[in-house]
C-alpha cells in the first residue's frame, strides 16, 4: 500500500489554485481602472504627429460615453445596460455570463507633449476612436547652419 502527504494529481491542483487566483484578480479593481479584462478594451498607440486610444466599446450608446481631459490624464467612463431580454425573463437561470454590464471608468496617463486643445473623439461601429495632437513645440525639426 502506497501512502502519500500530497494527492496523487497535485501538479492539477497546483495548476487549478493558480487559474483561481489569476480569475480571482483579473478584475480586481486599481486607481487605474480595471486591471487585465477591463472594459472597454483599450489599445493606445502614436505616430509623429499624434497619439491615438481606441476603446472598443461594441453597443453602446455614443451619448453615455464621457470622455475628460485633464492634466494629462485622459478619462472614459460611462454604463452598459443590461439588455432587455434578460430581464424579461427572470425565471431563466444564467450559467456563465461574459458581457459586461454596469458602469465603467478607464484612466490613461498621457505624455506632457500633446496638445489637450487639439482632441478628437469619433465613435463608430464600437470603436471609439480619440487623437490627441502633439504640439508644434515638441514636434523634431531641422535645424539650419549658417
Amino acid at each position: 500500500m502506497d501512502l502519500s502527504f500530497f494527492p496523487r494529481d497535485l501538479f492539477s491542483e497546483l495548476d487549478r489554485l493558480q487559474r483561481q487566483v489569476q480569475e480571482a484578480s483579473a478584475f480586481s479593481p486599481s486607481i487605474r481602472g480595471l486591471a487585465r479584462g477591463g472594459f472597454p478594451a483599450i489599445n493606445v498607440g502614436s505616430t509623429a504627429d499624434s497619439a491615438e486610444i481606441f476603446a472598443f466599446a461594441p453597443g453602446l450608446d455614443p451619448a453615455s460615453i464621457d470622455v475628460y481631459l485633464e492634466r494629462g490624464v485622459l478619462s472614459i467612463s460611462g454604463e452598459r445596460i443590461e439588455p432587455r431580454s434578460t430581464k424579461e425573463a427572470p425565471k431563466a437561470s444564467v450559467h456563465i455570463k461574459e458581457r459586461f454590464t454596469g458602469r465603467f471608468h478607464r484612466v490613461i496617463t498621457l505624455s506632457d507633449d500633446l496638445d489637450p486643445e487639439t482632441v478628437d473623439a469619433k465613435y463608430l461601429d464600437g470603436v471609439l476612436q480619440i487623437s490627441i495632437r502633439r504640439s508644434a513645440a515638441s514636434k523634431p525639426r531641422r535645424i539650419n547652419i549658417n
